[in-house]
C-alpha cells in the first residue's frame, strides 16, 4: 500500500463508492463511525478520468487486472479474461464500463486501498477505534479501543 496519489487536502478521506454494494456501504459506515465525513465519489455517476484511474492503480501497488470486477459486469462478454490484454486495454475497458472497477477504493493520508473486506479501511483511518461494528450481514468487526 503506497501513497502516490496526490490529494489537495492532506486530511481528506475519499471513498470511491457504489451504494448498491454492501461492502462499499459497510466501508462508508466504518469511516463515518471513526468520526470522519469522507468525500463520497459515486464513480458510476461521476466516472473516473484516465489520469485519476491510472494514479489510483499505481497507488494501490498492483496492476489494472487486479482491480477488475467480474461479478455483475460485462467482464466475460468483453473477453477480459484474455491474459494478452495490456494494462492500457484493461484501463480502456474500465473507463468505458466503470462497473468493472472493483470497490470500494479509499484514499486517506495513510494510503490507498481496495477495501475488500470492508474492515481493511481501519488500517487507513486516523481513529480506527470504532468499537464493535456490525456489518449489514450481521458480522461483527472488533476494532482496537
Amino acid at each position: 500500500m503506497t501513497n502516490n496519489y496526490q490529494q489537495t487536502n492532506s486530511q481528506k478521506v475519499i471513498i470511491y463508492h457504489n451504494p448498491a454494494c454492501g461492502t462499499s456501504r459497510n466501508t462508508l459506515a466504518m469511516i463515518r463511525a471513526s468520526g470522519v465525513e469522507p468525500e463520497v465519489i459515486e464513480y458510476l455517476i461521476t466516472p473516473l478520468g484516465r489520469e485519476r484511474l491510472i494514479a489510483l492503480i499505481k497507488s494501490l501497488g498492483f496492476g489494472a487486472r487486479a482491480l477488475l470486477r467480474e461479478k455483475g459486469t460485462p467482464y466475460a462478454e468483453l473477453g477480459l479474461d484474455n491474459l494478452s490484454l495490456s494494462e492500457t486495454d484493461l484501463i480502456d475497458a474500465m473507463l468505458a464500463h466503470p462497473i468493472l472497477i472493483n470497490r470500494p477504493i479509499v484514499v486517506t493520508p495513510k494510503g490507498v486501498r481496495l477495501c475488500r473486506p470492508s474492515e481493511l479501511v481501519l488500517t487507513l483511518l486516523e481513529n480506527p477505534a470504532i468499537g464493535d461494528f456490525v456489518k449489514e450481514d450481521g458480522e461483527v468487526v472488533r476494532s482496537a479501543n
